[in-house]
């Protein structure tokens, strides 16, 4: 199941380099994209609460992380229904995090070899 989310943040990303890029140069994001790139977020978050509840609790700090990287893309979806440029600040923030929150799950699905 982790190898699944794992594919589907790694789509997300992509998603998400699309949409800061936009963001970073000024402009809006696609809200479509914004919203596949929400969606695929949740599902990975979901996949990942899935595996903890059948007793995988070694993946808590990159799951701990990865839910912090979604409350600032809360703050981000807030602010574009708004009609507000995001800050670009939190937009850094919320890669950071997400990046961070991701290879945290890698390593563990790799190097642990959890599956």
């Amino acid at each position: 199941m982790l190898v699944y989310a794992i594919i589907i943040f790694a789509i997300a990303a992509l998603g998400g380099l699309v949409l800061a890029s936009s963001v970073l140069r000024g402009k809006f994001a696609p809200w479509a994209l914004s919203l596949l790139h929400a969606g695929l977020g949740a599902a990975g978050l979901v996949l990942m609460a899935m595996t903890i509840m059948n007793g995988e609790d070694r993946i808590m700090t990159a799951f701990g992380v990865l839910v912090v990287a979604a409350l600032g893309g809360f703050y981000l979806a807030f602010k574009h229904l708004k009609q507000e440029i995001a800050p670009k600040g939190i937009v850094v923030i919320h890669a950071g995090a997400a990046v961070a929150g991701f290879a945290l799950l890698v390593s563990m699905v790799y190097i642990h070899n959890l599956t």
